[in-house]
């Protein structure tokens, strides 16, 4: 199972990037994905999450309506599309997965990392003028 981020960079305040989460050894279908940053200094983040096990998607309140988690089945690939961005946005970014499911029942908590049991390498978001 892994995972590789990329699509990271520099952006001005009030820009865009769109990150890409590529997944090989497992299926969308069967597990919950997360995005995570860490800003130096600080703890690790979820900001979005998408689980086709309990069909929805999960946005903390400081990057709803900016910020659109969404998959490619076909390319076995999530991605964050980060419109808005502002300086707060500033991070190194990581996908992870999850279990979709426990003992058959769909499952997911999205916002605590160690519920995560693969994750893949940052990608670095800057975003300054």
């Amino acid at each position: 199972v892994q995972l590789q981020a990329s699509g990271g960079g520099l952006v001005q305040p009030g820009g865009s990037l769109r990150l890409s989460c590529a997944l090989s050894g497992f299926t969308l279908e069967d597990y919950n994905i997360g995005w995570f940053r860490q800003a130096p200094g600080k703890g690790r983040e979820g900001v979005a999450c998408i689980s086709s096990s309990v069909g929805r998607t999960f946005y903390k309140d400081s990057v709803k309506g900016r910020f659109t988690i969404s998959t490619d089945n076909a390319k076995n690939t999530v991605y964050l599309q980060m419109n808005s961005l502002q300086s707060e946005d500033t991070a190194v970014y990581y996908c992870a997965a999850s279990d979709g499911a426990v003992d058959g029942v769909p499952y997911v908590r999205p916002w605590d990392p160690d519920d995560y049991g693969y994750w893949g390498q940052g990608t670095q978001v800057t975003v300054s003028s």
